[in-house]
């Protein structure tokens, strides 16, 4: 089978991704996107905090994003890289069974949000049941919330979501009181937090809005939005193929970088939530613009060097 050879393959097709695509596209780099469909941030209507983006949804933020890198002739290819192996240069494999070769590899292939066992949770994530005050909290500002404990961590997030609403509930679910330290009690008492503990049992829908917790004991309390922390599982396999190395987070392991994105395996960068937990999608952007400016110069250097 043919294999085709580019300078730079992109691995994911979110922000991060078109980003380093377009970047690399305008220096005249043959790139490549592998884009298996899946951004992280499909569940929300809209997006907040991109500058001049801001209420736009995601759906056509990333449909934007692919018309200005095909402008500049990357090429986009809707598929799922499933191995990728080095020998110089880098192999990769495509579920659809075609293989692509690069110089240089781009991995933006995101993370997925691993959410708490409750019914109803699931069912309403990116509407009423919500993980980040700076996404969605001003649209829900004002309103009665509650705070589903996933560690006890999630303390942290009972209190940022206070700044949103002075009506916050934080049902501490299988987190115990005694986990929670003598700071984090006062804290939450200064900031107007109601704790509540006991296991929740799910949540109450009633027609197509959140109403209400429910407690394993019956009780219910009468919530509209209900704030929680997903366990972040990054979609770093590739990167782990490779032998790059790891770091551990309070949010999971995820590459050691340096500041534009590479990885310890030489000729690979990271890029979005591949690299780290609280990438929003602006920060996701500018990270794609670093590594593919980067790699472009460094491609350059390489290049010039090896000329007689």
């Amino acid at each position: 089978m043919h294999t085709e050879s580019y300078e730079v393959v992109v691995v994911g097709g979110g922000a991060a991704g078109l980003s380093a695509a377009l970047v690399l596209g305008r220096a005249r780099r043959r790139t490549l996107v592998v884009d298996a469909g899946e951004p992280r941030n499909a569940p929300a209507a809209h997006m907040q905090g991109y500058l001049s983006r801001d209420g736009m949804s995601p759906a056509e933020f990333l449909a934007v994003g692919r018309e200005e890198i095909a402008r500049y002739g990357v090429e986009l290819v809707r598929d799922r890289a499933v191995d990728v192996t080095r020998d110089g240069d880098f192999t990769v494999a495509l579920a659809s069974g075609r293989s692509v070769r690069a110089r240089r590899l781009v991995v933006a292939t995101g993370l997925r949000d691993e959410l708490p066992d409750v019914p109803g949770v699931a069912e309403r994530f990116g509407n009423d049941v919500l993980h980040c005050p700076y996404c969605h909290g001003w649209e829900v500002r004002d309103r009665a919330f509650g705070v589903l404990a996933t560690t006890p961590l999630s303390v942290h997030q009972a209190l940022m979501v206070s700044q949103w609403s002075k009506d916050v509930t934080f049902f501490l679910h299988e987190v115990a009181e005694s986990d929670l330290s003598d700071d984090d009690l006062r804290r939450l008492a200064a900031a107007g937090v109601k704790v509540v503990p006991g296991e929740v049992a799910g949540l109450v829908i009633e027609g197509d809005r959140l109403t209400g917790v429910r407690l394993a004991d019956g009780t219910v309390h009468a919530r509209e939005v209900v704030f929680t922390a997903p366990r972040a599982v990054p979609r770093t396999g590739l990167l782990e193929k490779l032998g790059a190395e790891f770091q551990e987070t309070p949010f999971g392991s995820y590459p050691v970088v340096d500041p534009t994105g590479l990885t310890s395996v030489p000729g690979v960068w990271a890029a979005g939530n591949a690299m780290g937990f609280a990438e929003q999608v602006i920060n996701a952007a500018a990270g794609g613009y670093r590594a593919g400016a980067f790699i472009n110069g460094e491609l350059l250097l390489t290049d010039l060097d090896a000329t007689p």
